[in-house]
């Protein structure tokens, strides 16, 4: 009687190699109703799935979405779906009139914000040489900008500095991505001229004609 041999029992797959897109479509579901960009972080929190996990599935749906009119972008620190850039004129013509026109003065004030934050209504005011109040207020309703606590000077006035809404409107992921201002620009250069002498008086033959330097801004 031949003896039986029992062969070794298959350990059972996991979960996720039996199902490898059930990630990613929670994610793409997620992203999808979500109002705002959310981190790796807050994405596996939401899955129970691990952050680098996360990552790969990330970037699957990166790659599987770069040709269509919805695209996975990182702004403000997290992801969010939004439209193609190819599609923009689309869009632009279904969202008419624009509502998230910002005039020049609330552009050049949004910059000086983005570029000095916390800072202050006086400090605007003083860069810009016009009163801010306005701007102010609809950078505010915008939720472009934020009140970031009071300086901690005489009045002790409000600060300002710029939301994530801002990061999203302009499709930064950081004031990292701010272009670069170059401040040498802005210094003082030196020229001479030379110094003329009065009409009603002879030129000094002894000396040679004194330069004047003059600081231009």
């Amino acid at each position: 009687m031949s003896a039986e041999i029992d062969a070794p029992a298959a350990e059972p797959m996991q979960e996720e190699l039996l199902d490898t897109g059930g990630l990613q479509r929670s994610i793409e579901a997620v992203l999808f109703v979500a109002s705002e960009p959310l981190s790796i972080k807050a994405l596996a929190k939401l899955t129970g799935a691990e952050e680098s996990e996360v990552t790969v599935a990330l970037q699957h749906i990166d790659e599987e979405f770069a040709g269509r009119g919805i695209v996975l972008r990182e702004v403000a620190g997290g992801y969010r779906f939004a439209s193609a850039p190819s599609a923009r004129s689309a869009v632009e013509a279904y969202l008419l009139p624009p509502k998230n026109n910002l005039s020049p003065a609330a552009l050049e004030t949004l910059a000086i914000v983005a570029y000095n934050e916390p800072v202050t209504k006086a400090q605007i005011e003083e860069i810009r040489g016009v009163s801010a109040d306005s701007v102010i207020a609809t950078l505010l309703d915008r939720r472009f900008i934020v009140e970031s606590g009071r300086r901690e000077s005489p009045g002790r006035p409000l600060l300002y500095k710029t939301t994530p809404d801002f990061l999203e409107a302009f499709g930064l992921n950081s004031l990292d991505d701010l272009p670069s201002v170059d401040i040498d620009a802005f210094t003082p250069r030196e020229v001479e001229l030379p110094m003329t002498q009065p009409h009603d008086q002879p030129p000094d033959q002894s000396h040679d004609q004194e330069a004047g330097a003059l600081s231009l801004a």
